[in-house]
């Protein structure tokens, strides 16, 4: 696991400006670091560097940036490449002087250009230059486990594996993008390709970026909605076969993640997804496999207890630390410098404590992230699937909510939200989106109500077939999963300079679970059936059935306790307009609601707590980097 950043610019950056840019990101590689420059074509400048945290070849050999045996290709790689052990098998031609998987990134580039992509499995973000053609190509793994960012400033072009870096490039005048940030306050996560900046981009997962004399082409090698549609012709029609097949493949990813040398563990919440991973680990390992856990003191959310008894079931060997509330604010502090762009899902908070009491002990650790996304786990499939059988009826609960009540409020308006969320669900582009409209209407508020500016993604039509399970499933893979899910955990274990591996987002696994009947998956309302019962086979029922709790942060709170009045300086008006984002009367008089009632002065009942701690999470960030 590493960090990367780089330039193809005509504009010269030199070494020392090279290398701060690459010291934003030690957290990500303490172990070593390599910076160089090179003359490139038509007055450009190519610069690459690295910080490295040592995986796979402990040794000076693993360094970075990498070149290959005829000097033709240079290298630098953030992840991880599973199936190098194999494509070094096949590239047994090549004279190579290393054991890491880099330097077979550079091989399977000289013997298949850049259709090497096709080829490598892992979790990856690589700049590779090829002075032959004088390209520079940028490639995201295919589900975005590892980011990649770049700024496009006229025909130059810079990249790296966080903000940081960019912010550092001379330069660089970091001008916010308003248009994201209604999105990104009603799903608390800026997606993929866009960021808070303008003129800087995310690499889509599965894609491919050409830059060369100031151009850039860009192209997807892996795409959900392709994969989903050409695997899903070739069901897998017998459950026994379907179960026994994805054991095998899951069986694999686990051990694959496994080879490192260095120590390695597994988180462990207990839930069916961490369990069944942490479960493979042991029957893949002659030893007791760490594992780790965050306990609750506060027993609503506490499932310490029950990680307890699957790993003493298991027999690894656990560590579990409980935490109190003041712990998780602790961590409040340190969120802008390490997600340095604004990102609001407070489940960061737990999983960066985690993320530290795994790293006393590991530099890897395995998690059980996409069994939600791909085997139909979260509540909210539960709900479109009533959603679904509702529609007809919403729509006329709709018509019948535009009777007037008076001082221009409807009966709509008083709709329990169920209720509201069913009958304004209209646009078959969002359909699979439910949510009271209030959410959005606010997002949108604290913009001015200005027009175009989406919180939802309106694409669903671009996925395949008509269940609203399945549609929905998608978008998260293309959406919610790489840009909260992952961006998340790489977040916070990078703080520690941690490596988080994840089997069930192996391509393999994907793919396959593409052939898996949906019935399969959610059966008679029991939501990952086929997982589910796969984690049946080593710990008992028992210790798995149950609701799952997750991780709890007290927003509302810590919003009307501890960070009341840094909130509310926030939401200043002179502030915000000299600011100049928002919309500061709105702003203000929500914030001022939200503190005093609850609800941000909208319907009784409503709960802005979310919209409202987004918003906090920007103002942090924008005041931490100076912005």
């Amino acid at each position: 696991m590493c960090g990367i950043c780089g330039y193809v610019s005509r504009k010269r950056i030199n070494e020392q400006e090279l290398r701060i840019m690459n010291d934003t990101m030690i957290h990500r590689g303490p172990n070593d670091n390599g910076v160089e420059i090179y003359d490139g074509p038509d007055g450009y400048c190519i610069g690459m560097a690295q910080r490295r945290l040592s995986i796979v070849d402990l040794s000076p050999l693993g360094h970075q940036p990498m070149h290959s045996a005829d000097k033709r290709v240079t290298v630098v790689f953030n992840g991880e490449i599973y199936n190098f052990l194999d494509l070094k098998k096949e590239l047994s031609d090549y004279p190579f002087k290393s054991t890491c998987d880099t330097e077979v990134i550079i091989a399977a580039y000289l013997k298949w250009g850049i259709h090497f992509t096709d080829h490598i499995h892992g979790m990856f973000a690589i700049a590779l230059y090829d002075r032959e053609t004088e390209d520079l190509y940028l490639v995201r793994d295919r589900i975005g486990k590892k980011p990649l960012y770049y700024w496009l400033d006229g025909d130059n072009l810079v990249y790296a594996s966080e903000l940081k870096p960019i912010m550092k490039c001379p330069g660089f005048e970091g001008k916010i993008r308003r248009e994201v940030i209604a999105r990104y306050l009603y799903q608390q996560y800026i997606n993929a390709p866009d960021s808070i900046f303008e003129d800087v981009y995310k690499l889509e997962p599965g894609a491919v970026l050409k830059f060369s004399k100031g151009k850039r082409q860009i192209w997807k090698y892996w795409d959900i909605r392709k994969a989903y549609a050409a695997n899903s012709q070739n069901p897998v029609t017998s459950y026994d076969q379907a179960k026994a097949e994805l054991k095998d493949l899951l069986k694999k990813a686990v051990a694959d993640r496994m080879i490192a040398d260095v120590p390695l563990g597994t988180f462990l919440s207990g839930g069916f997804d961490s369990s069944l991973i942490t479960a493979l680990a042991q029957d893949n390992s002659v030893e007791p496999v760490k594992t780790f856990s965050i306990g609750f003191n506060e027993k609503n959310y506490n499932e310490a207890e029950f990680a307890k008894a699957v790993a003493s079931h298991l027999g690894t060997d656990h560590t579990e630390l409980y935490i109190d509330e003041k712990e998780m604010f602790d961590q409040i502090e340190s969120m802008a410098r390490f997600y340095d762009e604004p990102f609001a899902d407070s489940s960061q908070i737990p999983s960066m404590l985690v993320s530290k009491l795994a790293k006393q002990k590991v530099t890897v650790a395995l998690s059980g992230d996409g069994g939600d996304e791909f085997f139909c786990g979260y509540n909210i499939y539960a709900d479109l699937a009533l959603a679904r059988k509702l529609d007809f009826l919403g729509n006329i609960a709709y018509g019948i909510g535009q009777i007037p009540l008076g001082s221009g409020n409807k009966l709509l308006n008083k709709y329990p939200f169920k209720v509201r969320a069913i009958a304004e669900n209209h646009n078959k582009e969002t359909k699979c989106q439910l949510s009271s409209e209030g959410y959005v209407r606010a997002a949108r508020a604290f913009m001015n109500n200005e027009e175009g500016l989406p919180c939802k993604y309106p694409i669903e039509t671009s996925y395949p077939g008509s269940n609203w399970q399945i549609k929905r499933m998608l978008l998260d893979m293309d959406t919610y999963l790489p840009g909260d899910i992952l961006c998340k955990m790489d977040r916070a274990s990078m703080k520690y300079s941690l490596e988080n591996r994840c089997p069930i987002m192996d391509t393999a696994v994907m793919e396959y679970s593409f052939r898996i009947p949906h019935e399969f998956k959610y059966y008679k309302g029991d939501k990952k059936h086929i997982l589910k019962d796969i984690a049946y086979d080593y710990i008992p029922r028992e210790l798995l059935d149950r609701p799952k709790v997750g991780f709890g942060v007290p927003l509302d709170k810590w919003m009307r306790g501890p960070l009341k009045e840094q909130l509310l300086s926030y939401a200043d008006q002179g502030f915000l307009k000299k600011q100049g984002l928002f919309d500061a009367a709105y702003v203000n008089k929500f914030v001022g609601d939200y503190i005093t009632t609850g609800d941000g002065g909208r319907a009784s009942g409503s709960n802005y707590s979310k919209i409202a701690w987004s918003f906090f999470v920007f103002q942090q960030w924008y005041q931490y980097f100076g912005l």
